[in-house]
Parts: structure tokens; C-alpha cells; sequence
């Protein structure tokens, strides 16, 4: 069954003179259910005889787009609500009673959920018999007559029959009559009213060509599938009341033809179709069901009839059963009625009944899984291995599946909307199902003794009213005269019959004489028309050979087509798979290259924007570093002036000093004294002029510090690591602050104010200093947030203008007592020093405790 697939089907491979290389797909039937009430919702539909279709019932999920979704499958055949038994039985059963009969094995199963009535057709309900009671009634009917005696047949434990002679039959009867509540035959039997309407078939129906030289025995068995385990339903166990006897499982063995069967099972011999029923209901007793939310006795075990059908030749006479074991020809029927296949959750079943539940859906997914691994391994030619030993259910019906008889499957289902997710699997499972195949069953061979033994050793009177030949021949004579003597001197009676039975005597004479001739022409005629079908069947046979070896090598090309078309099949899936892979990567490859594109028009437009920023500052860092070279080249310029100039004024006062006489020598100074104090330069030069103090032991000048005006609220003074000390007079100052290098919520939740310390290069290339002011407010979050509200800015700036030779400065005009003392020439020596450039003491003054300026 396909649904969606057009896939050119596989035929089955055909090898020359090989029968056993045809195959058949599995028979799948569908059957679908009346409604139980006429205003239920339904989900299935019947198209035609072939084809039913599945709707998405209401309240249930919907496609993407919104509509429902409808499916259709196909199957062999599909039955209605109307069907009857009789039909059903005569399209799937019929033909594998026919090939039951005729020496071949079967097997039918029905499928489906719990309550879509496969019970019913397989057993039937009263007036309307099932599958299973049909069977029995059309074996009985054909081979009614041809039954041999009971236990002339007799089953052994190796999955074979033994055959007893007529003596050793008679025995085994005898001993079972004698044994204690004998049964009793079947011709004396009553039916059980129980059952009686299910067996009564009012359609006769019976086998074609029936082979008339054998006799036949039926023997039927009864097991149950129950939690994995096989259990007999037939075993009569002996009834214990104080320790009662579990029933124990049977195991399953393999034969010496490799055929599975259950070893210890019992096989009862059945001569009607009363007696084999009875067995059966017998057995229908002992079987597990219980009551599910489903249904009311729900089946909760695979159960398996199997009727096995032993068909032996007679002997050369026609009376006795032909004594050797290897003529025995068995076949057996397997009737399965497999357990619901649904939801635990929708039978609601706990403890033993979900257990239950749970096995009964793994061995049916184990049969699922069988069929599609054969269905791969025919469809593609692969080689794996069937898991038919995960289930007892699959390794039972392993032989069948290997080619050992047809398999048929009905499928049933309830159309009714609570049932439509179960359905929908039940029909993948069909489908698949469908498309295996078995291989055809063997014919049966040929004994080879004459046919039509059965009658031929048996009398043959007149048939109806017709007469004799020998009574039509007499009546041709002429009738005789009266042979009467009354007289002893009558000399005419006897001579007149003398004449009359000399006249028959001739007359018969000329009859052989013309029979003879008759006889002798017709012999040639017949030895004409034998000469004629010899020749005929020598030319018939000559054509035969012909088509037959043209029909070998079309079958030879027909094979060969097909393998290139498997393999082309197979190639063309396999390009099919390699190009939406391949179709996949490139859509992959295209989201990954547009994902990279736009990651590098990213990076380009990050790159233009850096390029940009980076031209700003390096043009700006070229112009500051310019001016700082400039002001440096003029810093050092003029500290070599100064230089030369106190070179100069060192050279003038020497030369003073030679060319003057020495008068007085002057009072000197003290260096202590005139040595200037002057502070550490900053980074930048200060604005206001150094102090100098002559006084070394004075008291050092102190920083000032700037008092801020909201000094009575506690302050947060966050200055950050990357601040740089300037060292200048006037400094920040904020008493009881907490000073912190990074803000935090526990510093803000203390304080009242904030003051953020920031720096960063003027225009100048000099540090600017801003304090930014703000005020803490509390959220109603519970946070703090800080609202700024004023900025102030220190500066540093150097006087570069003021940078002149000014004597004046540093060293006033002096009255003229007092000029001698600086230009005596030790005096002014060790009060002189180098001067820096930028330095605003003037010439020969300079605080050497000065540090190095720091470059920007």
C-alpha cells in the first residue's frame, strides 16, 4: 500500500527453471467497523473496493497552513460496513483453504486496535459464523469422505507425523475407549448450544480436485502469545484445590526442515467440523482477557489456531495407506487474532494491565520492525539481519515470512474519531507491510503410483435404470420358441429349438465376426490417432522448447533490466540524498559568506571610523608636540644664553679682579643666608614668582589649600588612579570626605555631596585640573543617583613672556657702600649658581631641589 510514494515497484527476481525464486506481496485486506451510534464522528472513509481515506477529526491538531489533513491508503481490497462473513471469507480465506488442501502452508492475522472487531471476524458471534469455523466447515466438506480411520495418523514430538497400520489403529482406539470418561465420537456428539450458531454454515463450499488416492487426518492445536510467553490452551492440567498448578510456558524448537514450532504442544485429531470447533472453544475459555476503558473483554494475548492437515497416498490396491514416512505430505493453517495495538494511556491500565499492555506493544513493534528490515533488504538489496527472536510472536511465524506459504493480513479499524491517532499508525504499519514479499510455497511431488486407485478394485453394478450391453445384445436375437414337451412322441419341439439356437449360434457368430472386424478398426483408428497426438504432442512439445527458451532469455533480460533498474533506482536516491545535502551546505555557505560580509563591511566601517579618530589625535598630538619642541628649543636657547652671560660676568669680574688693585677686602656673606629657598617646580610653571628665603632656619613656606563652601556636608572625593599629583601651592582641601578611586553604592549611601577629581591636556599642552561638583539624592529604588551642579577649574600656566635678563629681579640696586660685596669675586662666587631656563630668579639663582619637568 502506497500513499504518497510513486516509486517504480520491484518485481519479484525470476531464475531459470526455478519456481521457488517467485515471490507475492503480503494480501493486506481493510475492514472497516460499523459506527456504534450513527451521529459519531468518523475518520475514515471508504473511496472504493481499494481505497479508504483518513480525515483529521475535530479537535485535533491541524497542519501548518491551517487545513486539515487528509490521507489516503490502498489496499488489496477494502470492506465496507455491509460486508458480510461469507464475502470476506470467500475473497481472503477461500484460497488459503485451497492451498491447504492441496499440500501448501498459510497464514492469516488480523491487525488493529482494541474493539475495531477482529475477534468477530475471526471467531464470528452467533448467526454469523467467522473466518475460523468457515475453514473447518470447507476442509471437512472436501475431504469428508477421504478421512482416514483416527490414529491412523499419529503426531510425535519433532514437528512430523507417524503412520500406524490398520491393526495398530485399531489398538489405539480400543485402549482409548477403555481408559475412563471416554469421549465420545463425534457422529454422537451434541453441540454445545453455546456455539452451535456459529458453525452452522448455511453456504456450502468446498475444495477443487481433491486429490482422490489419498486419505487425510486433521489435527488442530491452540496456543496463547501472553507477556512474551507461550502457553497451551488444550493442556489438560490436573485440577489441584489445596496447591493449584500454574500453567508452565513452552519453549520453541526447530525441525529438521527448519520449520519453528511450539515442542509439548498438544495436537488433537479432529474428524468434523462440531468436534474441531468444540476443541476450540475449549481452548477460548482458558484465554486471557480482561476489562479495559476500551473495551469489555479485551483480548490480552496473541492467540494462534493452527490447523495442521496430514494427506498420506494408498497403496497400489487402493485399501490400505501407503507405509512410508516420506510420502506423508503436511500443511498447516495459522489462524492469529493478535491482541489490540493502542495507547496505555487510553485503556487507563495499572499494575498486571499495563504490563500487559506494555508487551503486547513491544512484540508488535518487533513485527513492525521485521517488516521493514525485509522490506529494505528486498527493496534495496541490503543484507541485514531480521530481529525475529526479539519476539515470540515473529519467531513463531518466522518460516512463513521465508517463503514457506502465503501470509494475508486483515486489517481492522473503527472509524469513530477517538480512535484516529491509532489508525493512522495501524495504517504505516499496513503500508509497509504491503510492499513485502514471500516467496511462493513449493508444489507438492507426485507419488507416482496410477492414478484412480481408490475404485478401481471396487464393484461397479448398474448405474440408475440404464441397461445392461449384455441385455441389449439378447434382446437383438429372436426369441426362442416354446420348449414345452407335453407329449413323449413330440418330434418337432426339439428340432424347432435346435434350428432356433443354430440361427442365435450364427447370428451370434456374425455379430463377433463384425465385432472383431469393428474391434480391429477402431484399434487402427485409435493406433492412427495415437501416431496423430504423438506427432502432435511432438510438435506442441518442439514449440515448447522454443517458447520456453525465448521465454528464459526474456526472463533472463527482464532480470537483467530490472537489476539496472534497482541499481539506477538506488543511484538516483543516492544523487537525490548528495544533492540536498549539497543544497543544504550551499544555503549554509551562503548565510555564513552573507554573515561574513556584513561582519567585514562592519569592520570596514569601524576600521574608516578609527582611521578618522587616529588622524584627529595624531594630527593634534603632531601640533602639540610641535609647540613643545618649540618651546623647549626656546628654553634651551635661552639657558645657554644665561649660561654665556654668567660665563661673561665670571670673566669681567676676573679680569676686574687682576687688573684692580686689592684694597679691602669686603665682609663675606653669609650663604646660608643668601641662599634662596625656593620650591620643587611643578609639571607646569607657576604663575606667582618663587619666595626666596635667605634664612635657612625659617620655617618652610606650607601648602594652601582651597576650603570648599559646602565644607559642612560629608563629601565623596573620588579621584581616580590615573590622576597625577601637581604639587602646587593651592590644593583641593575637603575635611571628613571619603576618598575613593572608584564610586561605589556604600561610599554614596554615607554622604551628602560628590566631587569628581578629572585631568586632561589644555591647548597648551599644560595638566588642567576639574573638579566636578554634584549633589547625592536618594531613588525609590533604594539606590542613589548624583545630579552635578557646578565645575571648577585649576590651571597651571607659565610666564614664558616674563623670561628676560632682569638683574633687577633677583639682586635690587644697592647703595654704593654696598655694591663692593657683590663684586667681590668670592662673595659673588658662593652666592652664584647655574640658572635653568625657565627659571624667574634671575641670573645665578636657582632652587637645585627642583625636579625634572614630566613630559605631558
Amino acid at each position: 500500500m502506497k500513499s504518497a510514494r510513486a516509486k517504480t515497484p520491484r518485481k519479484p527476481t525470476v531464475k531459470k527453471g526455478s519456481q521457488t525464486n517467485l515471490k507475492d506481496p503480503v494480501g493486506v485486506y481493510c475492514r472497516v467497523r460499523p459506527l456504534g451510534f450513527p451521529d459519531q464522528e468518523c475518520c475514515i472513509e471508504v473511496i472504493n473496493n481499494t481505497t479508504v481515506q483518513l480525515h483529521t477529526p475535530e479537535g485535533y491538531r491541524l497542519n501548518r497552513n491551517g487545513d486539515y489533513k487528509e490521507t489516503q491508503y490502498s489496499f488489496k481490497q477494502v470492506f465496507g460496513t455491509h460486508t458480510t462473513q461469507k464475502e470476506l471469507f470467500d475473497v481472503v480465506a477461500n484460497p488459503l483453504v485451497n492451498d491447504l488442501i492441496h499440500g501448501k502452508n498459510g497464514l492469516l492475522f488480523t491487525y488493529g486496535v482494541t474493539g475495531s472487531g477482529k475477534t468477530h471476524t475471526m471467531t464470528g458471534s452467533p448467526g454469523e459464523g467467522g473466518l475460523l469455523p468457515r475453514c473447518l466447515d470447507m476442509i471437512f466438506n472436501s475431504i469428508g469422505s477421504f478421512q482416514a480411520k483416527r490414529y491412523v495418523f499419529k503426531s510425535n514430538d519433532r514437528n512430523s507425523m507417524d503412520i500406524q497400520c490398520e491393526v495398530d489403529a485399531l489398538l489405539e482406539r480400543q485402549k482409548r475407549e477403555a481408559m475412563p470418561n471416554p469421549k465420545t465420537s463425534s457422529s454422537k456428539r451434541q453441540v454445545d448450544p453455546e456455539f452451535a450458531d456459529m458453525i452452522t454454515v448455511q453456504e456450502f463450499c468446498k475444495a477443487e480436485e481433491v486429490d482422490e488416492d489419498s486419505v487425510y487426518g486433521v489435527f488442530v492445536s491452540y496456543i496463547e502469545i501472553y507477556n512474551n510467553y507461550i502457553y497451551d490452551l488444550l493442556e489438560e492440567v490436573p485440577f489441584d484445590p489445596i496447591k493449584p498448578k500454574p500453567p508452565q510456558s513452552k519453549l520453541l524448537r526447530e525441525d529438521k526442515n527448519h520449520n519453528m514450532y511450539v515442542a509439548g504442544c498438544t495436537e488433537v485429531e479432529v474428524k468434523s467440523t462440531e468436534e474441531a470447533f468444540e476443541v476450540f472453544w475449549r481452548g477460548q475459555k482458558k484465554r486471557r482477557i480482561a476489562n479495559t476503558h476500551l473495551n469489555r473483554e479485551s483480548s490480552r494475548s496473541h492467540s494462534v489456531f493452527n490447523i495442521k492437515l496430514v494427506q498420506a497416498p494408498l497403496d497400489a490396491d487402493g485399501d490400505n495407506v501407503l507405509q512410508e514416512k516420506e510420502q506423508i505430505t503436511i500443511s498447516q493453517l495459522s489462524l492469529v487474532d493478535l491482541a489490540g495495538s493502542e495507547r496505555t494511556n487510553r485503556t487507563r491500565a495499572e499494575g498486571n494491565r499495563l504490563r500487559e499492555a506494555g508487551n503486547i506493544n513491544q512484540s508488535l513493534m518487533t513485527l513492525r520492525t521485521c517488516m521493514d528490515v525485509l522490506r529494505e533488504n528486498q527493496m534495496y538489496g541490503t543484507n541485514k539481519m531480521v530481529p525475529y527472536r526479539d519476539s515470540k510472536l515473529t519467531h513463531l511465524f518466522k518460516n512463513y515470512f521465508d517463503g514457506e506459504g502465503k501470509v494475508r493480513m486483515i486489517v481492522c479499524v473503527n472509524p469513530k474519531a477517538e480512535d484516529y491517532e491509532e489508525n493512522l499508525q495501524v495504517m504505516r504499519f499496513a503500508e509497509v507491510t504491503q510492499e513485502v514479499e514471500v516467496a511462493r510455497p513449493v508444489d507438492k511431488a507426485i507419488c507416482g503410483l496410477t492414478p484412480g486407485r481408490r475404485y478401481r478394485n471396487q464393484p461397479r453394478g448398474p448405474v440408475g435404470n440404464e441397461p445392461l450391453v449384455t441385455d441389449v445384445v439378447l434382446q437383438s436375437f429372436p426369441p426362442l420358441p416354446s420348449c414345452e414337451i407335453l407329449d413323449i412322441n413330440d418330434e418337432q419341439t426339439l428340432p424347432r429349438l435346435i434350428e432356433a439356437l443354430e440361427k442365435r449360434h450364427h447370428l451370434r457368430q456374425m455379430m463377433i465376426d463384425e465385432f472383431n472386424k469393428q474391434s480391429n478398426a477402431f484399434k487402427a483408428l485409435l493406433q492412427e490417432f495415437d501416431n496423430a497426438v504423438l506427432s502432435k504432442e511432438n510438435h506442441m512439445q518442439g514449440k515448447l522448447n522454443e517458447k520456453e527458451k525465448m521465454i528464459s532469455g526474456q526472463k533472463l533480460e527482464i532480470e537483467r533490466l530490472e537489476k539496472k533498474n534497482k541499481t539506477l533506482e538506488y543511484k538516483i536516491e543516492i544523487l537525490e540524498k548528495t544533492t540536498t545535502i549539497y543544497e543544504e551546505d550551499k544555503r549554509n555557505l551562503q548565510q555564513e559568506l552573507e554573515t561574513q560580509n556584513q561582519k567585514l563591511q562592519r569592520q570596514f566601517s569601524d576600521k574608516r571610523r578609527l582611521e578618522a579618530r587616529l588622524q584627529g589625535m595624531v594630527t593634534e598630538t603632531k601640533m602639540k608636540w610641535e609647540k613643545e619642541c618649540e618651546r623647549r628649543v626656546a628654553a634651551k636657547q635661552l639657558e645657554m644664553q644665561n649660561k654665556l652671560w654668567v660665563k661673561d660676568e665670571k670673566l669681567k669680574q676676573l679680569k676686574a679682579i687682576v687688573t684692580e688693585p686689592k684694597t679691602e677686602k669686603p665682609e663675606r656673606p653669609s650663604r646660608e643666608r643668601d641662599r634662596e629657598k625656593v620650591t620643587q617646580r611643578s609639571v607646569s610653571p607657576s604663575p606667582v614668582p618663587l619666595l626666596f628665603q635667605p634664612d635657612q632656619n625659617a620655617p618652610p613656606i606650607r601648602l594652601r589649600h582651597r576650603r570648599s563652601r559646602s565644607a559642612g556636608d560629608r563629601w565623596v572625593d573620588h579621584k581616580p588612579a590615573s590622576n597625577m599629583q601637581t604639587e602646587t601651592v593651592m590644593q583641593p582641601h575637603v575635611p571628613h570626605a571619603i576618598t575613593v578611586s572608584v564610586a561605589n553604592e556604600k561610599a554614596l549611601a554615607k554622604c551628602e555631596k560628590y566631587m569628581l577629581t578629572h585631568q586632561e591636556l589644555a591647548s597648551d599642552g599644560e595638566i588642567e585640573t576639574k573638579l566636578i561638583k554634584g549633589d547625592i539624592y536618594k531613588t525609590r529604588g533604594g539606590g542613589q543617583s548624583v545630579q552635578f551642579t557646578d565645575i571648577e577649574t585649576l590651571k597651571q600656566e607659565s610666564p614664558n613672556g616674563s623670561r628676560k635678563r632682569r638683574s633687577s629681579t633677583v639682586a635690587p640696586a644697592q647703595p654704593d657702600g654696598a655694591e663692593s660685596e657683590w663684586t667681590d669675586v668670592e662673595t659673588r662666587c658662593s652666592v652664584a649658581v647655574e640658572m635653568r631656563a625657565g627659571s624667574q630668579l634671575g641670573p645665578g639663582y636657582q632652587h637645585h631641589a627642583q625636579p625634572k619637568r614630566k613630559k605631558p
